[in-house]
């Protein structure tokens, strides 16, 4: 879905005949889930669950950002292809960067922000080889006793660099509002985008748990507002004030109102599911989730990308 240039090519959508578009969300899995898996395994089972696409975490077991990235990236590419996946690179690894400090260093950290830098520069390079649809990043937790606006340069010196790279290769960087962290709602990463002067390759994540979690607005409103530069959806459930990522149906998240409200912005990203703590049982928890947004399609109106029942074979 890229062009020459390896800028990706928007999904042709048709119209109803009230004007509304007729899209088929494509849906996809974030890795991150199948941490027990090995690469080749977990696109096979996603991709054989129905599933369009990935999100592809960089660390063991699946891509380590600092090993031997030209067979990794070979072997990433032939998996994706093998079947027929789409992929978005996630830089959410937990001890990627420090062994013993989850998340750390990031953008916001008094030290080694060079080190998260670093990695953000290398997922825009990993992504250019995939073909993926998109980088997703996000700010990190502000340390304590560090003001506004120190945060804020720290956050725009540390993605000019990683954003200048994305221009260079045709690369969509999406930041993610997170719970907790700086950069905790949309709002603010629209401000991010704005500080920037709106350029089009930096663009918004939005995890779907998130905007029951800490938005201010309604989930629908929140995706509505997102809009045009809406450019990586994450898919899980939440209850208001809890960061924890839940299963479909077990949290507060009207699933029928926000997918609706995807399909009515004319989104055409991937839509991967983000359940990090369900690797133990990441076959099951993907073929219920696949049933659960398949019925969600179904009484909005609206089909998913790849029709054939959960658990058969593509």
């Amino acid at each position: 879905r890229r062009d020459r240039g390896g800028r990706r090519r928007p999904v042709a959508a048709t119209r109803l005949a009230g004007g509304e578009p007729d899209m088929s969300v494509r849906l996809g899995y974030g890795l991150n889930g199948f941490a027990g898996h090995r690469l080749a395994d977990a696109c096979a089972v996603v991709s054989s669950l129905g599933y369009e696409g990935i999100g592809l975490t960089l660390d063991q077991p699946h891509l380590d950002p600092f090993g031997d990235l030209p067979s990794q990236i070979a072997h990433a590419r032939r998996c994706l292809e093998a079947n027929h996946l789409a992929s978005v690179v996630e830089t959410g690894s937990r001890y990627v960067l420090d062994p013993w400090h989850k998340h750390e260093p990031t953008l916001v950290s008094d030290d080694g922000r060079e080190r998260r830098v670093d990695l953000l520069r290398r997922a825009v390079r990993i992504a250019h080889e995939l073909g993926s649809e998109a980088v997703s990043c996000w700010s990190g937790t502000a340390p304590t006793g560090v003001g506004a606006a120190v945060l804020w340069r720290r956050v725009v010196n540390g993605l000019g660099p990683v954003l200048d790279d994305a221009a260079d290769l045709g690369v969509t960087v999406c930041v993610e509002p997170e719970p907790g962290m700086f950069l905790s709602t949309l709002d603010e990463v629209l401000d991010l985008r704005a500080r920037f002067g709106d350029p089009e390759h930096l663009q918004v994540t939005l995890d779907l748990g998130h905007l029951v979690c800490n938005e201010p607005r309604t989930p629908a409103e929140t995706v509505h507002r997102a809009g045009p530069v809406l450019g990586n959806v994450q898919v899980d459930d939440m209850v208001r004030d809890v960061h924890e990522h839940l299963e479909l149906g077990t949290g507060e998240l009207d699933l029928d109102d926000v997918l609706g409200a995807l399909v009515a912005t004319g989104y055409t990203g991937l839509a991967c599911v983000e359940l990090p703590r369900h690797s133990h049982a990441a076959p099951a928890v993907a073929a219920s989730t696949m049933v659960a947004l398949r019925a969600s399609l179904d009484r909005i109106g609206t089909p998913a990308a790849i029709p054939a029942a959960a658990g058969s074979a593509r």
